[in-house]
């Protein structure tokens, strides 16, 4: 799809604006899901402004996971494009990764043992502090160079993550980073270990093992981060960027690093903020207006709220969303779109596979079908439900920018 878009597109002066409110679709609590519990008097005036509809992020049915869902947005099928989480994590936080490097997202986590059996208490630690993580990976650093001759270094992303990069003397393909992920997604469980998924990874397995074995040793006497979960094994993808599909300039507004990562793999300009936070990001919005023409804006806490479960916060951030579109609409975008990358519902804690709710705002919408941006309204509108890979193809459609397809 993204190459018949590319020989379809015709660049012109339109300036877009995708809002991408991360797990914002829920379920029902007492009948209602977060969305029509929140008070968005904003959002909800857009709604009868634009066309709606609700997206399915990978297939019916299938849990995305976040670069995935990502991947769709921005116009590719995610399953022609399985880009693991390490290198995005890795992206964001600006390390450099080569053909040479495998890079992993990493949780610190809290584990308790029970004889030889290790038991996951807090997949994510307690959420410790940025501050906590920059002192627990500086402690690692130190004591962890290399295990058989591979290189290896550690970086601190937000709150618990952090990345861990392994470089080899020769290149490495993503054949050989088929390797089992060790978190079991769920408190209570023990730890997976990171075995080979084929041949090629063995190797890489053997590598991994060892350095768990000195990780854990290094942090057992951490009261809540003494233990490692692992992630994402990948090297850098080949996939091709905005600018080279469109030839359009593209700039991301993001607050997290895998955001940040998966936005420059595409090709986006990570733009800089004043302060990491959604008043930081309008005002940078406003400030690089005129130098970009695609702009996409990320915001993270509607997701952590319900995957912590937290039915009631992740309401507020919907709700403090809303209080800046005024700010966005006087900017005069030529289409605004605002979704979600996936669904989290707090009833579930955790992503799903459920439809996620989605406004187009432009002077060629088909307007007035949905009276509120929420699960229910939004599917009374002409989009109805469509795959996520296909929502560039709107977006572009209600900017004028593409042509024809046939005689």
């Amino acid at each position: 799809m993204h190459q018949l878009r590319s020989k379809l597109f015709n660049k012109n002066k339109a300036k877009s604006l995708l809002v991408v409110l991360d797990g914002v679709g829920g379920i029902p609590r007492n009948n209602k899901t977060e969305l029509q519990v929140a008070k968005t008097k904003n959002l909800n005036k857009l709604v009868k402004l634009s066309e709606t509809g609700c997206h399915i992020p990978i297939k019916p049915g299938l849990t995305p996971g976040s670069g995935s869902a990502h991947l769709a947005l921005f116009g590719y099928d995610p399953m022609d494009f399985d880009i693991g989480r390490g290198v995005l994590e890795a992206l964001g936080l600006d390390i450099k990764i080569t053909k040479k490097d495998i890079a992993i997202r990493g949780n610190f986590a809290t584990i308790q043992k029970n004889g030889a059996r290790k038991i996951i208490t807090d997949r994510r630690a307690g959420r410790i502090s940025t501050v906590e993580n920059n002192r627990i990976v500086t402690k690692l650093s130190k004591k962890i160079k290399s295990v058989d001759s591979v290189k290896i270094s550690f970086k601190s992303g937000l709150d618990h993550r952090f990345v861990c990069k392994l470089s080899f003397p020769k290149n490495i393909n993503q054949l050989q980073c088929m390797i089992k992920e060790t978190d079991p997604q769920i408190d209570g469980e023990q730890p997976f270990e990171p075995d080979n998924l084929n041949k090629e990874s063995a190797k890489v397995s053997k590598i991994l093992k060892k350095l768990l074995i000195l990780i854990t040793k290094i942090l057992e006497d951490e009261k809540q981060a003494n233990f490692v979960l692992l992630r994402g094994f990948s090297t850098y993808p080949n996939i091709p960027t905005f600018k080279e599909l469109y030839s359009i300039k593209s700039a991301s507004l993001t607050t997290y690093p895998m955001y940040k990562g998966i936005s420059k793999l595409v090709g986006m300009e990570s733009l800089n903020l004043d302060s990491n936070n959604l008043l930081g990001q309008i005002k940078a919005l406003q400030k690089n207006y005129d130098n970009y023409d695609f702009f996409y804006l990320h915001i993270k806490k509607t997701d952590s709220y319900g995957e912590d479960g937290n039915f009631n916060k992740k309401v507020k951030v919907i709700e403090d969303f809303d209080k800046y579109i005024p700010s966005i609409l006087k900017m005069n975008f030529d289409t605004i779109t605002i979704t979600g990358d996936h669904s989290t519902p707090s009833m579930m804690k955790s992503h799903s596979w459920h439809p996620v709710p989605t406004l187009i705002y432009s002077k060629n919408a088909f307007s007035n079908l949905s009276k509120s941006f929420d699960e229910v309204e939004c599917l009374k509108g002409n989009m109805q439900i469509f795959e996520a890979k296909n929502l560039l193809t709107y977006i572009f459609a209600h900017s004028n920018c593409l042509g024809k397809f046939g005689a």
